[in-house]
């Protein structure tokens, strides 16, 4: 089973995609299996995340801003990639560290996520893209 999620970005930040993923699962043959989800860019992430308190997305982001800052910030002097403006670079940088893919067991037709978690596509970018995330569900052999 496979399909591909559009996500719209409004600039950096987390954006959950958990309810359109287990609408899909929901909508499809499979009852169990593994679900891998992959993003088609390289300039942001896909994490599983705390989704009650909307404080660790705004600690999440900032910790990454600190961590990795723009180009245009004098400790990133080094960077050589910088045509795309000061934060391409850095959002590769940060794809790096953080996934791209995530496995998530599925059980009775619903992700096996944990009470307060999430799915989230992580946008590294400032300005708005559309971002496109592979899902595939690999059934449960027997």
């Amino acid at each position: 089973m496979y399909s591909n999620f559009r996500i719209e970005t409004r600039g950096a930040g987390l954006y959950e995609f958990t309810r359109e993923v287990a609408g899909w699962l929901s909508n499809g043959g499979a009852r169990e299996g593994v679900l891998t989800l992959f993003v088609r860019h390289t300039s942001c992430s896909l994490l599983v995340q705390e989704n009650a308190d909307p404080d660790v997305k705004t600690d999440l982001l900032a910790w990454l801003k600190r961590l990795i800052p723009d180009a245009d910030d004098p400790s990133m002097s080094y960077l050589t990639h910088v045509l795309e403006g000061p934060d391409d670079m850095p959002a590769h940088l940060k794809a790096s560290v953080l996934p791209v893919s995530l496995q998530i067991p599925v059980v009775g037709g619903r992700m096996v996520l944990g009470t307060w978690q999430g799915i989230y596509l992580f946008e590294h970018r400032a300005r708005p893209h559309r971002r496109e995330v592979a899902a595939m569900l690999v059934p449960a052999a027997g």
